[in-house]
């Protein structure tokens, strides 16, 4: 838990570094701090396989993303949690560790130097809690931090000196999990910090599952095998798409130093807290389990929503992560935000995730092959959010709504005749239409599967009061492998209509070879669009396309405030103040439709003062899907950079910011004067 959600945090936590209070890199580490008391001999570490820890990526719950340390977070809330896990299923699909995070002490240790559960929030203290979460046949865990302080500001005690202590003091309660965060270490170093609280559990005698967070900082994926069974990877998420986005990327990489009682940890799940829209928790959940993550709910499940229950319950995808060959799912692919990620199962097959990380709906593609499979005549293809199962000639492919992800298990097997073909739906062009202008569109309904797809019709319907019809064929007898039905549709959305998102829904029907009915649906969206106005636009003043930030809004002629929108400050870099522009945090994308009249985008970008040394970011403009201009990264030592891009011919434009490749950290990007040219 590293609470870096706001600026004046941040630079509390700047402060923080600069006296020495949390680690800081290149920070003379003063003599390590003894221990109350003689410690026990140091244990050696316990080999997480042979001691059965964590042979599967943990899945529970933890407090922390729903109710940071606000008074809502107490016994009954923790009980009530357990509660939900056996009524609500949970428990039966896998989820077993309810787990506190911080503030669950006083902020000073007892005369003993042992820790005290808060009495108001614990007034039965930690080891009833326990006991009422073991009865449930599930476990508890706790939080402390690896230096003389927690990470919150009310200063509640780690366990940096008082490792020994404070391990018997969990195991004596009956603590099953222990989440070691990384904030006020006095600069001692990480890998004998965290290796001391290894040892120090070790010495219990208590099987208690360890969970090393210190952000990632020391490359503990290199190191931590023989320390602990899990390691955070990336700072800590935060409840909106650019901050989940930027970890997923982060975490990626990493999937050869995965394994059973060894695991990457990209941090806690946001499902259900509001920030992200079903789709995108549906993305969020599903690469978490391709990457074989820990499963932690971060929402308050008292007041979730029957769809998060949906998402954090649906067991097929969890069976994906909790796969006990144990392996993380790799990068197939990834060019133009169309992820491939393939993990490899215990049987054989292939679960494979097919993300989309872009603002509009795109076809993503790959094959049987190229995912590790072995080759056959065909494959048994099951959809995880779908559940249904299809047969395929080997080509996994889907047009996948924005930002949403579309996760299937495939593999050859002598079965795959019994499911009916896959047939793939998709949406050639854009879906851009302007108000009282007709737009043609043209459908795809394409077989993919080793049968053919007999007496196959599409439709295409819209919103209330638009025009929508076939100008073409909207049905077949038969459609053989990898042929298509192609449709063209005229789309008129009615003079007047807002500038804005409709929704659009594609949908077929087709018969398998033995007779039976599958229908198909895939949600679109049509944008209603304005023609850019002539001659040069600030382009903080014009409605955009799509907006997305790694921290609150994008502002408009403002420096991003990472809260509301209006709460930035003036655009500032290298000393220089600009009166228009646009104030982003990476990771972030800002279209404008621009309808091929436009000719350049011009802006002059940095990082914004207000961060003062922190903050890398690399800013890009994209003219429909090709990146036109870059900057490179650019730090906070450097003054505003010029960009400028050639759009001519271009139907839509993207700005882009990115985190410089090194994660995001108060990376408050600037395109200052941005500018376009029609």
């Amino acid at each position: 838990m590293r609470h870096l959600h706001t600026r004046t945090t941040r630079r509390r936590l700047l402060g923080a570094l600069a006296a020495g209070v949390l680690c800081a890199t290149g920070l003379a580490a003063p003599a390590a701090v003894a221990a109350p008391g003689a410690a026990p001999a140091a244990a050696p570490g316990v080999d997480a396989v042979d001691a059965g820890l964590a042979l599967t990526p943990p899945m529970g719950f933890n407090n922390w993303n729903s109710t940071h340390c606000r008074a809502d977070f107490n016994e009954a809330m923790v009980k009530g949690i357990a509660d939900i896990f056996v009524e609500r299923g949970l428990k039966d699909a896998g989820y077993e560790y309810v787990n506190l995070d911080d503030c669950w002490a006083l902020p000073s240790r007892d005369a003993n130097g042992k820790l005290v559960p808060d009495p108001v929030r614990f007034p039965g203290g930690i080891k009833a809690v326990a006991d009422y979460v073991h009865a449930k046949g599930l476990k508890l865990g706790i939080y402390t931090s690896a230096g003389t302080k927690t990470c919150n500001t009310a200063g509640f005690p780690g366990a940096l000196g008082h490792e020994y202590s404070d391990a018997q003091q969990f195991a004596d309660w009956g603590v099953d999990y222990l989440k070691y965060d990384n904030c006020n270490n006095q600069g001692v170093d990480a890998k004998q910090r965290y290796t001391t609280m290894r040892d120090a559990l070790a010495a219990t005698g208590r099987p208690i599952v360890y969970s090393i967070c210190e952000w990632g900082e020391n490359k503990p994926w290199e190191w931590a095998a023989d320390v602990g069974q899990l390691w955070r990877t990336t700072g800590d998420i935060s409840d909106n798409w650019g901050s989940m986005l930027s970890i997923l990327k982060q975490n990626l990489p990493l999937a050869a130093h995965a394994g059973p009682g060894r695991w990457n940890d990209p941090d806690m799940l946001e499902v259900g807290n509001g920030g992200m829209t079903d789709t995108e928790y549906r993305s969020h959940f599903s690469m978490w389990a391709v990457m074989a993550a820990p499963l932690l709910i971060g929402s308050d499940l008292r007041s979730a929503s029957e769809e998060t229950f949906e998402i954090l319950g649906n067991r097929e995808v969890i069976a994906v992560d909790q796969d006990p060959l144990g392996r993380q799912g790799a990068v197939v692919s990834s060019a133009g935000g169309r992820w491939v990620v393939a993990k490899e199962m215990r049987d054989g097959s292939r679960a494979v995730a097919l993300f989309n990380e872009s603002g509009s709906a795109q076809r993503i593609t790959t094959s049987a092959a190229a995912v590790g499979l072995p080759a056959a005549d065909a494959y048994s293809m099951r959809d995880l959010w779908q559940h249904r199962s299809y047969n395929t000639a080997g080509t996994i492919s889907a047009t996948v709504p924005a930002h949403g992800t579309v996760l299937v298990r495939v593999q050859a097997d002598g079965r795959w005749a019994q499911h009916p073909p896959a047939v793939e739906l998709g949406l050639e062009g854009g879906t851009l239409v302007e108000a009282g202008r007709a737009a043609t569109l043209t459908s795809t309904v394409t077989d993919l599967g080793r049968t053919a797809a007999k007496r196959v019709s599409v439709a295409l319907t819209g919103p209330e009061g638009w025009s929508v019809k076939a100008t073409s064929p909207t049905s077949s007898p038969s459609l053989p492998t990898g042929r298509s039905l192609r449709t063209k549709w005229a789309v008129r959305a009615p003079a007047g209509t807002p500038v804005g998102s409709y929704g659009l829904t594609l949908k077929a029907s087709y018969r398998s070879p033995t007779g039976a009915r599958v229908d198909s649906v895939l949600p679109l969206s049509a944008t209603v669009v304005a023609p850019p106005p002539s001659g040069t636009s600030g382009l903080g003043d014009l409605a955009w396309l799509s907006a997305t930030n790694g921290w609150g809004p994008v502002e408009r002629n403002t420096s991003n405030g990472e809260s509301d929108a209006g709460d930035g400050n003036p655009i500032t870099i290298g000393g220089v103040v600009y009166g228009t522009g646009l104030g982003v945090h990476a990771e972030s994308a800002v279209e404008y439709y621009v309808g091929g009249a436009c000719e350049a985008v011009t802006a002059r970008v940095g990082v914004d003062d207000e961060e003062g040394a922190d903050g890398t970011v690399a800013f890009e403009i994209w003219a429909d899907g090709v990146m036109a201009a870059s900057s490179g990264v650019l730090t906070n030592a450097m003054p505003a950079q010029p960009i400028t891009a050639d759009v001519t011919g271009a139907q839509v434009v993207r700005l882009v910011a990115t985190d410089g490749g090194d994660g995001i950290t108060s990376d408050h990007g600037d395109w200052a004067e941005a500018r376009l040219s029609c």
